[in-house]
This record gives structure tokens, sequence and C-alpha cells, in this order.
């Protein structure tokens, strides 16, 4: 019986029990009797009395450092006689040859005990001493009662059991595998990024490898079939690069599951993705942007086309150019808001950011007068809508740039669509709305501005980018250097 006694707070008794504890420590709880000081003396001497009796420190969590080896010898003790004899002897011998010595090794305590770390048992005992599915099930069946025990105890909060399938690592289906991998990328990375890996495995990994119904340790050991599968992905026309997208999905998936344990490589790596070719991009030269500009005079895009074409600005850098950014006293514009529109679970959303594709997307650049003169106009009609809408005019987007006559932000969609238009409509070019940025690159490249300053013009995060993306567009430098070698070498 542990030792105990009263004592008066607040005008109650309380009841304060001691006990030394398997760290040889004393171990004291305080337990209210809800007893008022007056009157109560009697009762309250045995109420302490009675829970001295009862109050088994064992059920307490004397301390964290409980390992789980320890505890589960403690369940299949302290539930010996609920558990049939029979079914009891399975239990113990599965105990000691193969549960306590591997939770013994690893040093796992009880609170520590998570899914993953039943499933690197379940995936051990396979692997090491050939488990099967029935010696599996006996296992988690040992795993799910012995954790409900600790949870009665108030130990756990939750049992870690009931989250494992223990046959996962026999049955379990790469396509099914892919979406739990979703699930732990999601909150690591950008909604924008997290919608295309979506899309990339519900529009194209999915529909390739469910009708093969591959198991995730079939996948590993024939890794032949993601090499058909971008075979396949190739022979359909897609370019090399969008390919390599896919294996990034497919290669960081597969290397989750190796982490948890489930399979034993990742087959991913035993494959040859295709060569990314090298880029290529159809550009406007200086007179066609000159048209251009002159048929997008007044157009909806007029600004969004010049501050692509000159600044080199992106679709997300265009849209989120606020008025905030510009400093007419200073000349200068910041390049420091995007915008951009995905499509997740069948939704479209504008997604609104303070800032850059990179870190180096990050940039203030000179305004010129021509782009200040026009920022003047579109800011005037901006204001007169306002004066003519009234209530009716949009006010969510009043320090944007790029917004309709109504005040409604542009859509990045509707960009990509309605340059498209304006460039049928006026018989130019078919190029894309991004590659008014490959031409001011190339204008700029072409004008002898050297690389450095282009890629901190363009926020490129690495000259590598710059000069594979842009150098090779102008053959003039290189027309240069063979003059220059025929003057050197006159006997040619």
């Amino acid at each position: 019986m542990v030792a105990g006694h009263l004592r008066e707070q607040n005008g109650y008794y309380q009841m304060v029990l001691n006990w030394k504890g398997k760290d040889g420590k004393r171990k004291s709880k305080s337990i209210s009797t809800r007893l008022t000081v007056e009157g109560n003396k009697a009762k309250a001497e045995q109420m302490l009395l009675d829970t001295r009796q009862h109050f088994n420190p064992r059920n307490e969590l004397e301390n964290a450092d409980m390992l789980f080896a320890d505890f589960i010898d403690k369940w299949i003790h302290d539930r010996a006689s609920a558990i049939p004899p029979a079914l009891y002897a399975g239990y113990a011998y599965s105990l000691s040859a193969n549960i306590q010595p591997y939770f013994l090794t690893n040093r796992i305590k009880l609170t520590e005990l998570t899914p993953n770390e039943l499933e690197r048992f379940y995936c051990y005992e396979q692997e090491e001493n050939g488990a099967g599915i029935k010696q599996l099930k006996l296992y988690h069946a040992i795993f799910t009662s012995a954790l409900e025990y600790a949870i009665e105890l108030k130990w756990l909060k939750e049992n870690p059991a009931i989250k494992v399938n223990p046959c996962t690592y026999e049955t379990i289906l790469f396509t099914d595998f892919l979406f739990d991998w979703l699930d732990v990328v999601q909150s690591k990375i950008a909604v924008t990024t997290y919608a295309s890996y979506v899309s990339n495995v519900e529009k194209s990994i999915i529909p390739f490898f469910d009708p093969k119904q591959l198991t995730l340790k079939q996948l590993e050991h024939r890794p032949k079939y993601i090499q058909e599968y971008y075979q396949y992905l190739l022979s359909e026309g897609l370019a090399p690069a969008t390919v390599i997208r896919r294996h990034a999905n497919i290669h960081s998936c597969l290397q989750y599951a190796f982490r948890l344990g489930l399979i034993k490589s990742n087959p991913a790596d035993r494959i040859e993705k295709p060569s990314k070719d090298r880029f290529h991009t159809n550009i406007y030269n200086q007179h066609e942007l000159q048209q251009l500009f002159l048929m997008a005079k007044d157009d909806p895009l007029e600004l969004p086309i010049l501050a692509a074409a000159f600044y080199g600005l992106r679709r997300s850098e265009v849209i989120g150019l606020k008025w905030s950014a510009i400093d007419f006293e200073r000349k200068t514009i910041c390049i420091n808001h995007t915008v951009v529109q995905t499509t997740l679970n069948g939704h479209t959303k504008i997604i609104q950011k303070d800032g850059t594709k990179t870190a180096s997307s990050y940039r203030t650049l000179p305004l010129v007068p021509p782009f200040e003169k026009l920022l003047c106009k579109v800011k005037e009609t901006q204001i007169q809508n306002q004066q003519s809408f009234g209530r009716d005019y949009c006010k969510e987007y009043l320090d944007y740039v790029c917004v309709d006559p109504m005040g409604h932000l542009l859509k990045p969609n509707f960009v990509t669509q309605h340059f498209a238009l304006l460039l049928e409509r006026n018989s130019l070019k078919k190029i894309r709305f991004h590659d008014l940025r490959h031409s001011c690159a190339s204008l700029l490249y072409a004008c002898g501005i050297g690389l450095k300053d282009i890629q901190e013009w363009l926020g490129h995060s690495d000259i590598g980018t710059t000069s594979n993306i842009y150098t090779h567009l102008d053959s003039n430098s290189k027309r240069i250097s063979a003059n220059a070698m025929q003057a050197s070498l006159p006997f040619l």
C-alpha cells in the first residue's frame, strides 16, 4: 500500500499519495476528495485509506521512458486471464521469439511508437524471418490489443496499430500508394506544384499502371514497367522534358516507400530516363514586336504585352504587378508579387502570393518613359471606370494594375487565350505569351548585353538557365567569331 496524507487546499481536502518509482525516485500524486474541510474529516480519512489500498503505481505513467517491449510484457501478464489459453500460447511465443527482441534492440518507447514503426517491424519479419500473412496478422492482433490497454491506462491517446495494414508490403498497389504519397507531400509544396502532381498522377500515371495492378514489391523487382511507361509517353508525342517531370513524381513516391521500409530499393533509380531536348522556342524579332505593339494598342492586353516583351516578365509577374510596387518618383518597378491559376479537384483557383518564382526573381527594374506613359493612361482609365460603375466596381483589386473595366483581376488563362486570338485576328506569327519573355532576352543578347546582366534582368536564379535557353537564339556573335578567325588565318 502506498503512503499518503491529507492536506487542505482552498477549503477542500486533497489526498497526496507517495511512492517510489522504478527509477528509484519518489513520486507523488494529488487527488481532490471534493469534500469541504468543515465537518468532513472522517470521510476524507476513509477515502484516503481506500485510495491508498486500491492505488496501483504501475497504472501511472511514471515516466515516458518505458520501452514498448516492457509495456507489452506488462500487458500480457495483466490480461492473461482474459486471453483464451490456446491464443495465449501463440501470443507468448511471438512476444518472446520475435516482438520483444526486435523492439528491445531498437529501444523504441511506448509513447514514441508510430504506425511507421509497426510497418517497419512487419517488413523486417517478412524479409528476415519469412513471416507469412497469417503470422503478420497474429502480430497485428497482439499490437492492437496491447495498445488498446495502453489507452485504457491513459498512457496513450490513440492506437497507432489501427492505422496500419500488416500485409501492406505484400498487397499494397503502386497506384494506391501514389495517393498516400500525395497526402504526405501536400503540406510541403506550393498549391500550384501539388495541383500539377495530382494532375500527373490522375491523368497519366494511374491510367497506365492501374490495369497492371502492380504491387510495390512487384514494381521493385520489375522496374521495366516504369521504363515501358516512359517509352509509351514518348511514343505518344510527349516532350522528353514532360516525361522527366513524370519521372520525378514516380521517383519521389517510390523513395517515400523506400524510407518507410516497404521496398528495399527505389526501382526508379534503375531505369534510363529520357535525355532533355535542347530548348527551342519561337520568338519575335524587333520588327515583329513593333507590329505586335501596334496591333495591341488599346487592347486589354496592351500593358501585359509590353511588360512581357520589354521587361521580360513572366505571366504571373505581369498579372501580379501592383501600383504600390511602382515608384513614379524614383522611376522604378519592383517585381515582388505573383498571380497564378491552377485547377485542383475540378475547381479552378487563383493564387495571389507576395513572392516570386525564385528569390532571384525578386528584382527592381527601371521605369522607362514609354511604359510610364502607358501606366499613367491605365491608371486614369481605372479611376474613370470606378466613377462610372460606382458601387458595382470591384474594390478587391484596387492595388492591381491589370484589371478589367469592372475592376476584376485579369485571369492568367484569359491572358493566354486572348493573346492567341489577337495574333490570329491580325495575321501575326503564332507564339506563346511566354515567348515574349524569350524575345526580350534574345534582343538583349543581340544588342551585346552580357549573360550576367540578362540573368538579372529576367530574374533567373542560375546563369546556366540563361545560357542554355537564350544564347543560341542569335547567330550574330557566331558570325563575328567566324570573321575574326578568317582574318587571323588569311591562308584559308
